[in-house]
């Protein structure tokens, strides 16, 4: 399974349904990097450091550090889902079939 870090703002029950699926996904708190504003570029080098990709739906500035040609251990961009149970099927299915060192993928909430 996958190795994730999710960045600040990425919801937390979509977290806890991504770990039952046996994803070791770590988060903010976790790492003591809550409710600090920490710039993206570190959070993506923190992640890295550690083997994770960076799980986020702060697309536009992740995909940029993507497109900058950071060194990284995967960035996985989502669009905002309400459905959070439907969103971490999505990245658990997308996660299956992927390797994630250095890959941009992306999760979009499906159209209504």
């Amino acid at each position: 399974m996958a190795r994730l870090f999710a960045d600040e703002n990425f919801p937390l029950p979509v977290v806890l349904t991504l770990r039952q699926f046996g994803h070791d996904v770590w988060t903010p708190q976790e790492a003591g990097m809550a409710n600090q504003s920490i710039e993206d570029e570190v959070v993506l080098a923190f992640a890295h450091e550690d083997g994770r990709a960076v799980l986020t739906i702060n697309r536009k500035h992740f995909v940029r550090l993507h497109n900058a040609g950071l060194e990284h251990s995967g960035i996985i961009v989502c669009s905002f889902d309400p459905d959070f149970q439907r969103q971490a099927g999505r990245i658990h299915a997308a996660l299956k079939s992927q390797e994630l060192a250095g890959q941009l993928i992306r999760v979009n909430r499906p159209n209504a």
